[in-house]
Order: structure tokens, then C-alpha cells, then sequence
């Protein structure tokens, strides 16, 4: 990356980064959040419309009773000069309608029994001395006696319900064996046009709103046109002011290989500028370099955080291991075949999943290593492939091997735990490698001392004791070579850990960082046991769905369905469950175990330009 400082009048700074803007690969040193009242009100602004865009895309009135007087509303619908706003009004205007609506028609059901009478009418009995009281009991306490007591007239009655009313003159004693209840505010025929009302008012509603779901991708423009003024008002608002306000300085960052065309830019705009060579020290962004393969696995660096600028880019490692891991985990050549399908059906955009959106590549990559790693291991749609190939064959010997067990000192242990123990500390050894490297490359060797020796110690001793292992080296050359290794491994970690410091304080945190390395390493070792453990849970399931439609088969016949059925919702099932163990699991082992013995940071900052988009 190339620096480059900036310094120009505090009147001229807008069109300056209104060019950088359309440059687009300048990363201006801004806030990362609203700075201020202005700033959070353009983000909110944005949010707000980002909020109508998923509503409106939501709207779908094709099976709505009223669906083609929402369409003919949509025609006459007069739409907002702002149309988030005005969006935003037409779904609060409906939630309101809806309440209201589901109101009126709780109305209408309170009011039918009554029947339609005229509200103004009934009440003047009232002005000629008479009281009219309302009575709602269940039928089975009705009696007809009552009519004796008072006039009584049943209005409506049902299975459950009696509704009638009684007249009796003012100021009489009244007394009745139930209680009233409330009068009815009206007819139910008008409180059913009020209902009718509302739902008129609805269907209008509606149709503004499916208006403005025309108006999506408008309402897109000014979504990234918010977003682009808020970036440009917040790079605006970071810079530094020089000379009582009257200069401003801007610092921002861009690829070396720019460079001759950015001065180009900059001189045409007749700005003062200084350029370096970005140093670690100024914190640069970083922008990842890898082929076509490691950058499908930039998003999994980038879920744990980019490198520090001058520290390596773990990618490359991320991207073999991980995959290596995701196929022994799910281990099965059949579930190979079926990602490596789904994932070129989504890479090909025949098959639309938004959450995979632009992974079809990787998905396709993850299936592929699956499939010859999962043949590898014997393994195709929970069966073991051992069974499919002759007796006496090559192949055969191969698959019992794979799938049997190994003499150890410990006992017989399956070769696959084996396999996944060695793979284990192959990746630990591998990050402490990079470590070392990394770290002298970094702060120099007299600060890694210590870190040399560790390496020295446990890579060097698992080379002599594979070579003694294999009969390379003699045991007189095995006895020397322990003997330098553990010398110089002892003298860096214990006595020149850091070089100009007391030699028992050396010595005392030689020793607690053999405590930490001994429980630690064995820790992160253990762990790649998952690699075997899963692969075996998701081939035993498989296996078991095979048995149960095998043994639903039976005679065949119409049986065949419910063996389909079984065998395709239960690899289904498995391949699911499968995949999800195998995606969180490698991340964990690279996250963890991987990252902490390789000293990864992981706190750079994206390469952000200031652009348009």
C-alpha cells in the first residue's frame, strides 16, 4: 500500500474527494460510525429505506380475496415526491386500517343478534316515559315466564343464546331474575357499512403500496446514493484541520500498483500531496492477493479478522486445510457428488438460494474433495464401499486397511483416528513454522528466540523420531541428534529467551511456558480426533437409514415407495446435519488451534475505498 497525505483549502475539500470518489480506489481515513447529528440522521435515513425496500419486496396480494380491486387502486394510486416516506406512511396507514377493520367486525358480530333498527326511534321511548332494557342469557336458562313479569320481546335467539329486551314505564320497582347488559350502539347493518368502509379503504391502501413496489429499484438508487453521501459526508468529516481552519489534510491509502496513475489524477487536480510507502506503524488497510482457488476462502479469514499489515496472509494454509478437513468430516463420496451438482447449479444460476449467493464455486470445491476423500476413506451414501469391490483385489486389501485398525503401543487404534491425530500435529507444526518465520521476519530474530526453540525441539524431535521409526538413521545418529536438539532447544527456551534479562527470571519463564506448550499442545492435538469422530457419526447414520429402507423393502412390491422415501428424507437429513458439522468445525480447528500456534492477529482493517457504490 501507498500513503499519501494530503493538504489543500477547507473550500476546496469537497470536490477533491468528489474525484477521489470517482477514482474509487483511494481508502480515505474516516469514522466508522456517525459522528454526529447530521451523520446519524443519513444513516437512519438510509436504514429507513433499506427497511421499505424488504417490506415492499414482502407485498404479495395474488391470493388476496380483493386482488383485482388492489390492482385497479394500484392504476389511480398517487404516489409521494419522497417516496420512502411516503412508503413508510402507506404501511402505518394499514396497520391502523387493519386494527380498525378488526375492530368493526368484532362490532358487527356484538350488534347482529340485535337485528337493524333505527338507534333514534328506540331511544324516544325513552322522552315518553318507557325504559328499554337489553338482556342476553344462555338458552337454557331462558324461560318464557319472564313475559309475565314485563312486556318481553325476543329479538334473535340461537342453540346457545336468548337475545331480547323488556318496557317498562320510568319510576316503577323493576326487578328481573337476570342481568342487563349494555344497549347496542346502533344497527348491525351500519356497523357493518363502517366495516365495508375500512375495507374499501384497505384495498386503496393496498394498492399504493403495490404502486411503490413498482418503484423498488428507485427507492435501491436513492438506498446507495444515501450510502454513498453518508461515506463521502464521513470522510469529508474525518479530516484534520490545519492553519486556524483555513487548510485541511487528508491521509488515505491505495495499491502500490496505482500509483502512477493516481499522481497522474492528483496532479491534474492541483493538490499538494505527499506520498510514502505505507509502513506498519500506520496502520494501512489490507487488500488480500491470492489466485482464483485461496480467494474463495477469503470470507473465512475474513469472519475471524484480516492480518495486520506486515503480517502473512493465512488464507493460503485456511484454504487447503479447511478443505481437507470439511471432506474428511462429512466423508462421504456420495454426499461429494450431490454439492459438487448443488454447487455448479448455483454457480450456473439455475438453482436460487440467497444465503449461498456467489458460493456455487466453493460449494462445488468443498463437494469435490469430499468425493475423492470420502472414496478414499470407503464411504458412499452411508455404504462401505468395501462391500462393492472383489475379494482378493487391490482395492479390497486398500479398504481394509483404511477402515481397520493399527497397532500402537496404546493398543490397536482405527487407522482414521490415526490419520486424523497425524494430520493434527502436521498443522500444528506447520503453524509453528510459520510462526517463527513470521514473527523474526516481523521483530527480528533476538526477539524470537524462544519461539525457535520450541520449533527446534518438537518439529525436530518428530523428524528423528520418524526417521528412527523407518530405519533411516542409526541409533548412534538418533542419540546425537536428540542430544543437539534438546541442548539447543533447552538454551534458547530457558536461558536466552530474551537476551539482556536476569538469567533465573529466563529460566522461571522458560519453565512456566513449558507448562503452557506441554498442556497446550497435547490440547491441540486431540482435537483434530473430531476429524475422525465425525466422519464415523455421519457414515453410521447413513449406514442406519440403508438398513431401515432396506428392511422396510422386504418383498418389494409397493414397498419400493416407502424404501425411496426413507432412503432420500434420511441421506437428506444426514447431508444436512453433516454439512453443518463439517463447516464449524474445520473453522474451529483453524480458528483455534491453527491461528493460536501460527501467533495470528488477525486485527487489520478491509481495503475500503471511497467509491460510488
Amino acid at each position: 500500500m501507498m500513503k499519501y497525505s494530503f493538504i489543500l483549502l477547507s473550500g476546496e475539500t469537497e470536490d477533491f474527494l468528489n474525484r477521489i470518489q470517482e477514482v474509487g480506489v483511494v481508502d480515505v481515513t474516516r469514522s466508522a460510525k456517525p459522528i454526529d447529528e447530521l451523520s446519524a440522521g443519513m444513516l437512519d435515513g438510509a436504514a429507513a429505506t433499506k427497511r421499505i425496500i424488504l417490506k415492499l419486496e414482502g407485498i404479495d396480494y395474488e391470493k388476496d380475496a380483493a386482488k383485482e380491486k388492489i390492482a385497479q387502486a394500484a392504476e389511480g394510486a398517487v404516489l409521494a415526491d419522497d417516496l420512502t416516506e411516503g412508503a413508510q406512511k402507506a404501511f402505518v396507514e394499514l396497520m391502523e386500517l387493519e386494527a380498525a377493520k378488526n375492530a368493526a367486525v368484532k362490532e358487527v358480530a356484538v350488534r347482529r343478534p340485535w337485528g337493524d333498527f333505527d338507534k333514534e326511534r328506540l331511544d324516544s321511548l325513552n322522552t315518553l316515559g318507557y325504559t328499554v332494557r337489553y338482556y342476553n342469557v344462555p338458552a337454557k336458562k331462558f324461560s318464557a315466564d319472564w313475559a309475565q313479569l314485563y312486556p318481553l320481546e325476543v329479538i334473535s335467539q340461537d342453540k346457545a343464546n336468548v337475545w331480547f329486551v323488556t318496557v317498562c314505564p320510568k319510576g316503577e320497582d323493576y326487578v328481573f331474575p337476570v342481568d342487563a347488559v349494555q344497549a347496542p350502539a346502533g344497527s348491525w347493518v351500519e356497523a357493518q357499512a363502517e366495516a365495508d368502509r375500512i375495507e374499501t379503504q384497505i384495498t386503496q391502501v393496498k394498492g399504493t403500496l403495490l404502486k411503490y413496489k413498482n418503484h423498488i429499484s428507485e427507492l435501491e438508487d436513492i438506498y446507495n446514493k444515501g450510502l454513498t453521501d453518508l461515506d463521502m459526508y464521513l470522510a469529508k468529516s474525518s479530516t484534520e484541520s490545519a492553519a486556524e481552519n483555513m487548510l485541511s489534510v487528508i491521509e488515505g491509502f491505495a495499491p502500490v500498483e496505482n500509483d502512477a496513475a493516481l499522481c497522474e489524477e492528483f496532479d491534474k487536480a492541483g493538490v499538494l500531496y505527499i506520498k510514502e510507502e505505507a509502513a506498519e506503524a500506520d496502520n494501512p488497510p489490507i487488500r488480500l492477493k491470492n489466485n482464483r482457488f485461496v480467494k474463495m476462502f477469503e470470507s473465512l479469514t475474513g469472519m475471524y479478522g484480516m492480518p495486520d499489515y506486515g503480517e502473512y496472509d493465512p488464507t493460503p494454509v485456511v484454504s487447503i486445510f479447511f478443505l481437507l478437513f470439511f471432506a474428511m468430516c462429512l466423508g462421504d463420496a456420495g454426499y461429494g457428488l450431490v454439492l459438487i451438482l448443488v454447487g455448479l447449479a448455483i454457480k450456473k444460476g439455475w438453482v436460487k438460494i440467497a444465503m449461498f449467493d456467489g458460493i456455487g464455486g466453493l460449494i462445488a470445491t468443498l463437494g469435490a474433495a469430499t468425493a475423492v476423500i470420502g472414496g478414499a476413506l470407503g464411504t458412499f451414501f452411508g455404504m462401505s464401499i468395501i462391500n462393492l469391490v472383489p475379494e482378493g483385489s487391490a482395492a479390497h486389501a486398500y479398504y481394509e486397511f483404511v477402515g481397520g485398525n493399527i497397532p500402537t503401543p496404546m493398543g490397536e487404534l482405527p487407522f482414521q483416528m490415526l490419520l486424523a491425530l497425524g494430520i493434527g500435529v502436521l498443522h500444528i507444526c506447520l503453524a509453528m513454522i510459520i510462526k517463527a518465520v513470521g514473527y523474526t521476519k516481523r521483530f527480528g530474530f533476538k526477539e524470537n528466540i524462544a519461539t525457535w526453540g520450541w520449533l527446534i525441539l518438537i518439529v525436530g524431535g518428530l523428524i528423528v523420531a520418524l526417521l528412527g521409526a523407518g530405519k533411516l538413521i542409526g541409533a548412534e545418529a538418533i542419540k546425537w541428534a536428540v542430544i543437539v536438539i534438546g541442548a539447543v532447544s533447552a538454551l534458547a527456551i530457558y536461558i536466552f529467551n530474551t537476551p539482556g534479562r536476569n538469567p533465573l527470571i529466563n529460566v522461571g519463564a522458560g519453565l512456566w511456558d513449558t507448562y503452557n506448550m506441554a498442556t497446550g499442545i497435547l490440547g491441540d492435538v486431540l482435537s483434530y480426533i473430531r476429524l475422525f469422530a465425525l466422519g464415523l457419526a455421519g457414515g453410521m447414520l447413513g449406514a442406519a437409514f440403508n438398513d431401515l429402507g432396506t428392511m422396510v423393502l422386504g418383498d418389494g412390491g409397493v414397498n419400493w415407495i416407502f424404501f425411496i422415501l426413507i432412503l432420500l428424507i434420511g441421506h437428506v437429513l444426514n447431508l444436512l446435519m453433516s454439512c453443518l458439522g463439517a463447516f464449524v468445525h474445520p473453522l474451529r480447528l483453524n480458528f483455534v488451534e491453527y491461528f493460536k500456534n501460527s501467533g495470528y492477529d488477525g486485527k487489520g482493517k478491509a481495503y475500503k475505498p471511497l467509491k460510488k457504490e
